[in-house]
């Protein structure tokens, strides 16, 4: 990969022979594991203007109709998360010249509190071409980080590395964005609300609504006028500026989307026994070999039907938007007896093939190195892209799912791509339920696609077992007889990370936000080294820890899964306003957990010298309600917040079942984060752990 300072420009062509789409990543790391920005893309013509509204990509408009970009959204990394954006150059029309990319924050925030700025650029194939790093980010709230550009029939990259203090607004301002001022805001809000103009729906902000219920509702009902600036805040503040033809009388021209209503329609069955009739049963299968065969064909042909749904799955992997037609139990030749991969996808544009060979995987069982080893081997010979492949298991960030050789002599090249199933029915739950899909139809097919999923003989339940190592080392641990450097420890630790990205998938899915693992180790550092240290840390003290985030959030969940005590720990913190009383600081807090389970425990966090914090008081939140001043440090020591706490007994077996770890650490987080987190709406969470 070449590596350009600021101002740089090169040629895309020149890096690569299958530069025609490319994949433009944005990262950042930051100390507290809970820094964020949003990405935004903006085409441009030869005056340096878009066209119109709809040149603007962002959260709420994440896709051009014609393919050209698509906002993938984040992905997670050994040392946090970055931004992916895909930009299929042969569909970008011949009226755009440039096209931005851009970042920016909310709420005061600033670029120069976050590390590691970067962006990259990749080919269709995954290859990383060429490199950028911002070392000079400071008071700004948003950044162009580069652009691509038209010069004849080439493309080429710019490192722009521009900042602005006036946030999105600003930047959006200067590419003929109007743009509506707070005042300008306020006074049109308030014509509107006289009931004179056009009719406009609420902001889900103003209703008191939950994100994800907004967000539902808007896409149940169809495009409402949505702000194009940065998101607001937790707390629900609105941004400063907004564009113009966004708001109220000027709503979005997108086209309309359908999603699933959260409440089922009334049975007209006679009882509960009555089974639905289904489009992809499942009860019939007997053995592994007819799982992997009913689920590859049942996923493939809901992709090829729901372009929505194939495109958000393979996007990623180098594949343009056009159209897709997917195959199973294919013949392919190779040597003296031909070979039967699961699957096949082909997707045209513009004449051109993009063409993926899929391995399936159900039921846990482990995907062969030999096996994908061959079909890398058939896919460079007959000049396919991509070899996918889909089972239970999560991939590792500098983990390979499997050890494969590739021929360096080989002109062509073949990218090895990764699916869980549990990454699968993330995106179809997304869909379906909170961004929606082109027709009802595409809806109740994604609906099927999940049922069957879930249903426990399919075998395509994602990550279900933490190995043969979890057992000796648990007793190990109980026995205190583990001892440091074994390697086993390093496998437990593998399986508690695709354990704990798993548990995002899901809860993600289920409130239609991404959740993310928060990685705290400098990019760039090696994520084995970062795993044997975690297992020297089990060794010594008999925990598994890890932290997430909800997106759109800056509280950070803590996970701990104590194998001494059998206990699962799930805690947050939040921080306490300044300025505020300590005693109305606590009733209001109390106030707010008023549905939260009465086991909780709440414990203050008092400041101590320099920039120390301990612990104060604690109890229950049984016990605190009806004394909140027992919270309040009886030295008067001032409250710098809260750590809000729950405790679960741990399942011991490996696997799934309802006695199983893996499930336990599954409840154990919803229930905390729908008991818990879910009512801090109006409480900042602390950037990170302290004390």
């Amino acid at each position: 990969m070449q590596e350009i300072p600021k101002g740089a420009n090169v040629s895309l062509t020149a890096l690569s022979e299958d530069a025609g789409a490319v994949v433009v990543s944005l990262s950042w790391t930051s100390a507290s594991g809970a820094g964020d920005a949003d990405v935004s893309v903006l085409l441009l013509d030869e005056n340096g203007k878009v066209r119109d509204e709809n040149d603007f990509y962002f959260y709420n408009n994440p896709a051009a109709a014609d393919g050209s970009v698509q906002l993938l959204g984040k992905t997670p990394t050994d040392n946090g998360d970055e931004d992916r954006i895909s930009v299929d150059l042969t569909a970008v029309p011949e009226g755009v010249a440039r096209i931005v990319v851009a970042a920016s924050r909310y709420a005061g925030a600033r670029f120069g509190d976050l590390d590691d700025l970067r962006m990259t650029v990749a080919d269709r194939s995954g290859e990383p071409l060429v490199g950028y790093s911002i070392d000079d980010a400071g008071v700004e709230t948003a950044f162009i980080f580069g652009e691509l550009y038209r010069r004849g029939e080439e493309w080429k990259f710019r490192a722009v590395g521009q900042g602005y203090e006036t946030g999105l607004a600003g930047l959006a301002t200067d590419f003929g964005i109007p743009v509506l001022e707070e005042s300008e805001e306020a006074e049109q809000e308030g014509q509107e609300g006289d009931g004179e103009q056009e009719e406009a729906v609420p902001a889900p902000a103003a209703e008191g609504l939950d994100p994800a219920d907004a967000a539902a509702s808007t896409l149940a009902t169809g495009p409402v006028a949505e702000p194009v600036v940065a998101p607001a805040p937790a707390g629900g503040t609105t941004p400063a500026a907004v564009p113009a033809q966004t708001r109220g009388r000027s709503p979005r021209t997108t086209r309309k989307k359908v999603t699933l209503p959260k409440v089922a329609k009334k049975s007209l069955a006679e009882n509960e026994s009555w089974s639905q009739a289904r489009l992809f049963p499942v009860p019939s299968l007997k053995s592994d070999r007819e799982r992997e065969v009913r689920a590859t064909s049942v996923l493939l042909s809901v992709m090829a039907q729901v372009p929505e749904f194939g495109r958000r799955l393979t996007a990623g992997f180098g594949a343009p938007a056009g159209r897709m037609q997917t195959f199973t139990e294919v013949s392919l030749p190779h040597g003296d007896t031909p070979r039967r991969p699961d699957g096949v996808i082909r997707v045209e544009r513009a004449g051109k093939l993009w063409t993926a060979l899929v391995e399936t995987k159900t039921n846990g069982n482990p995907l062969k190195a030999e096996q994908v080893q061959a079909y890398m081997d058939i896919a460079a010979r007959r000049g396919y892209e991509a070899v996918i492949t889909l089972s239970n298991d999560v991939a590792l960030e500098g983990r390979p799912m499997v050890e494969v050789k590739v021929d360096g002599r080989r002109k062509h090249k073949v990218s090895l791509w990764h699916l869980s199933w549990a990454e699968v029915a993330h995106q179809a739950q997304m869909l379906i339920r909170h961004e929606g899909v082109g027709n009802a139809a595409h809806a109740w097919l994604l609906q099927e696609l999940l049922t069957y999923l879930r249903h426990e003989q399919s075998g395509c339940h994602g990550f279900q077992n933490m190995g043969a190592a979890w057992v000796p080392v648990r007793k190990g641990i109980e026995d205190e007889t583990l001892g440091h450097g074994d390697a086993r420890t390093v496998e437990v630790v593998e399986s508690w990370e695709r354990l704990i990205r798993q548990v995002c998938l899901r809860l993600g899915g289920e409130l239609g936000q991404k959740a993310l693992p928060v990685q705290r180790a400098r990019r760039g550092s090696d994520p084995q080294a970062r795993r044997v240290t975690a297992a020297d840390r089990l060794c010594a003290d008999g925990k598994l820890s890890a932290e997430l985030r909800v997106d759109g959030s800056s509280s950070v969940i803590t996970v701990s899964a104590d194998l001494r005590t059998s206990k699962v720990r799930t805690s947050v913190e939040v921080s306490a306003p300044e300025g505020a009383y300590p005693l109305v600081t606590v009733k209001r807090l109390l106030k707010l957990l008023a549905e939260a389970p009465a086991d909780l425990h709440v414990e203050s966090l008092v400041e101590g010298p320099g920039t120390a914090v301990g612990s104060g008081p604690r109890g229950t939140l049984e016990r605190l309600r009806p004394e909140p001043g027992d919270l309040l440090p009886a030295d008067g020591s001032a409250v710098a917040g809260f750590r809000l706490s729950l405790l679960k007994g741990m399942g011991s077996t490996r696997g799934n079942t309802e006695s199983g770890f893996i499930r336990s650490v599954d409840d154990a987080v919803e229930r905390f984060y729908h008991g818990v987190v879910a009512h801090l709406g109006p409480v900042e969470g602390r950037a990170g752990r302290r004390g």
